[in-house]
């Protein structure tokens, strides 16, 4: 088979329904009818000898085909679409583009607000969507096009993937303003004297902070856990416990900040793009703002 008997329109609507599971939803994203889907559907499975997808109780699930192409179509179209607009210009103040980034809580609350209120200034029209895509998800996303940038700790790896630091930190314990027992410096043992509260999205495992302590041969009291940095200061501000936090993050908050006595890794995040959007003009653009935000 040649590549110039193959309609490569058919190749959209296959990602589509790869990335929804579900030929109507398929149609809308393609703004086409159903009936469109289905026919774009059979061709493909006609020319490819596959059925592509089987309809199961969760949807349409890809076969073992599917899941072999679907990486280098997904390429394959965002390095089409690059090329189609690689001759326009990107003007913030009038784009209506949406951005999709991939980072967890504590980015949100270090990024978004300086970010936003940016946007607001210099591109009204322009959106931004977070949600946390997981780490070994990250790579196919951003081929998909359907996530334009990951903020995460250097661990992510793939050829088709590009990097850049973005953030280094370093942390700092906060504890209320009144606190009974806390000074205006921390001694290590009146640090771990503290009770703590502990941050992290799994239900064991020790965090961050308490490896750095474990390696020290040291171990904190931590009182309560939860999943969340934002609600953290919150519970801190109201209680005699601490919270071990970057730094940026901890001068936000009306509360005592205190240098750490130990030595504890500073925070480092790196941005993640696809490399067929590294030449793309609001790729860039972006890319180029959250740095200048972060520094």
């Amino acid at each position: 088979m040649r590549l110039s008997q193959v309609d490569l329109n058919l190749f959209i609507v296959f990602d589509a329904i790869y990335q929804q599971r579900n030929l109507t939803r398929a149609a809308e994203v393609l703004c086409i009818t159903q009936p469109a889907v289905s026919n774009a559907l059979g061709r493909l499975r006609n020319t490819l000898d596959d059925p592509l997808f089987v309809r199961t109780s969760q949807g349409m699930s890809p076969t073992p085909m599917a899941e072999n192409i679907v990486g280098r179509v997904q390429e394959a179209l965002q390095l089409l679409n690059t090329s189609v607009t690689e001759g326009e210009v990107f003007r913030p103040d009038q784009s209506d583009k949406v951005f999709r980034l991939s980072m967890n809580d504590m980015g949100e609350a270090m990024i978004l607000p300086g970010l936003l209120e940016h946007l607001q200034e210099v591109a009204p029209g322009v959106s931004i969507e977070c949600f946390n895509v997981p780490r070994e998800l990250v790579e196919r996303e951003l081929a998909a096009g359907t996530l334009d940038f990951a903020l995460d700790v250097p661990l992510i790896s793939g050829n088709q993937v590009c990097t850049k630091p973005l953030i280094k930190q370093r942390y700092a314990c906060v504890v209320r303003k009144d606190h009974p027992t806390v000074g205006d410096t921390l001694t290590m043992d009146e640090y771990l004297a503290l009770d703590h509260v502990s941050v992290s999205s799994r239900r064991k495992g020790l965090s961050y902070v308490d490896l750095a302590l474990n390696r020290l041969g040291r171990r904190r009291k931590v009182k309560t856990r939860v999943q969340h940095y934002q609600v953290a200061p919150m519970i801190v501000a109201s209680t005699d416990l601490s919270l071990t936090i970057p730094m940026s993050m901890a001068q936000k908050y009306d509360m005592k900040v205190l240098e750490l006595p130990f030595s504890l890794p500073a925070l480092d995040w790196s941005l993640y793009w696809h490399t067929s959007a590294d030449q793309d003009k609001a790729n860039v653009w972006m890319r180029g703002l959250l740095e200048e935000l972060c520094h």
